[in-house]
């Protein structure tokens, strides 16, 4: 046991949506990941998504609406729900989602991230 600096380890990567894990709590993986652009339409079968915006704002594209976060602010997308995320500019946001979860949910691409680095 013992603590983790969210800024710290932010500090310690670049690179855009390429979710880097810092913590298991059961069979969920904590992942920080820096976002900038926009990211493809996806959607998670099996599994819940929750993204908390630690720096930055962040838009939520759903096909029915758009949802803005801000700092400190977080929303949990249901598994099943078809969403895309943009950041005009760096966002930070720290996920929490079971362990099987690949970024980019049934969607493959060049974003597509299998191998999740620890850090």
């Amino acid at each position: 046991m013992g603590k983790v600096n969210i800024n710290e380890k932010f500090s310690q990567f670049n690179e855009y949506w390429s979710p880097k894990v810092v913590g298991e709590v059961n069979e969920s993986h904590v992942k920080l990941v820096k976002l900038k652009g926009e990211f493809v339409w996806h959607q998670h079968e099996q599994e819940d998504e929750m993204f908390l915006v630690v720096k930055g704002s962040l838009l939520i594209k759903f096909r029915d609406r758009d949802l803005f976060l801000e700092e400190g602010e977080f929303t949990i997308i249901p598994k099943g729900i078809e969403h895309k995320p943009v950041a005009k500019e760096e966002v930070h946001v720290l996920l929490f989602e079971p362990k099987t979860t690949i970024n980019t949910g049934d969607k493959v691409d060049s974003k597509t991230v299998t191998e999740l680095d620890f850090i």
